[in-house]
């Protein structure tokens, strides 16, 4: 469409932040927007694979001992962890950007 296209070409609609970046960003937090299909970028993957490991490892499979145990899953990943997972992604997307791929990358 037309007005799609004036739009896409001004300057102020491009630097235009959404409103939920606009949020993140004033609570102080630093917003990314990650690309889709890349879940090698999104390290949170990985925590939560830990924490579903961690419940796994430590359940008798009911909802009660679910229920008993998420506090302790979420603080048994250590911080050093969590950290390596973000370093990983930052390296990843680093590559990305330099426009390697695969095994390049």
């Amino acid at each position: 469409c037309c007005a799609e296209r004036i739009l896409d070409l001004q300057p102020d609609f491009h630097e235009q932040k959404s409103l939920a970046q606009e949020v993140i960003e004033e609570a102080g937090h630093l917003c990314i927007f990650l690309p889709k299909f890349h879940c090698e970028l999104n390290f949170i993957g990985f925590f939560w694979g830990a924490v579903k490991r961690y419940l796994c490892e430590h359940s008798d499979g009911s909802f009660a001992m679910l229920k008993e145990n998420m506090e302790k899953a979420l603080s048994s990943v250590p911080l050093a962890t969590i950290q390596k997972w973000e370093h990983q992604m930052w390296c990843w997307l680093t590559a990305y950007e330099k426009g390697l791929s695969g095994k390049a990358a």
